[in-house]
């Protein structure tokens, strides 16, 4: 009882970034694997992929509205989610670094993509793809975006990302109108 359910608190965070993870990794898995499933076995294995995860997005919405400990921690895993129910992120890695908010690991992606291209080890559209993923995640975080950067976003994304960036901002002012409600109700 001392614990005022920091350890549930605990326990219930690590189980959900675990299953997150879990998904996260399906996916990725899937796409490695893409060539040697037929088109219908791997529709239908990425399909089942995202019900599993658009289940797990319930779970949290009931959980955010009850348990306001978790917000913040769970906000970001729904965020996650979200792109990769709605496809605006490809890249599975992308989503588990947005989702662990783990800037320092996007920028390293960052620079390896940068390498990988200037010798050849990654096309010019994949990269363009995974860029656009990491620097919106990277603005999502709250972290500062070069000019370059801002204006490669600015030119290259596409309404995948635009509509990301509007859910997320959305959902973020409902997570805080949510929260202020409940500090108000806590004071009464």
């Amino acid at each position: 009882m001392a614990s005022r359910g920091t350890t549930e608190t605990s326990k219930l965070k690590q189980n959900l970034e675990e299953q997150l993870d879990r998904l996260m990794q399906q996916l990725q898995d899937l796409e490695e694997c893409r060539e040697e499933l037929d088109a219908d076995e791997y529709e239908e294995t990425k399909k089942e992929t995202l019900e599993q995860l658009s289940e797990f997005n319930d779970s949290l919405k009931k959980i955010m509205s009850g348990d306001m400990t978790l917000v913040d921690e769970l906000s970001g895993m729904q965020l996650a989610i979200q792109a990769a129910i709605s496809q605006a992120f490809k890249t599975p890695e992308v989503i588990r670094m947005f989702a662990k908010k783990q800037p320092r690991q996007l920028r390293t992606r960052l620079a390896e993509m940068d390498r990988d291209l200037m010798v050849g080890k990654l096309p010019r559209d994949l990269y363009t793809q995974q860029k656009l993923e990491i620097l919106t995640a990277l603005r999502k975080l709250g972290e500062k975006l070069t000019g370059d950067d801002e204006m490669f976003l600015s030119t290259n994304a596409g309404t995948a990302l635009s509509q990301f960036e509007r859910v997320s901002t959305d959902l973020g002012d409902k997570v805080f109108a949510l929260a202020s409600v409940e500090v108000e109700k806590t004071k009464q």
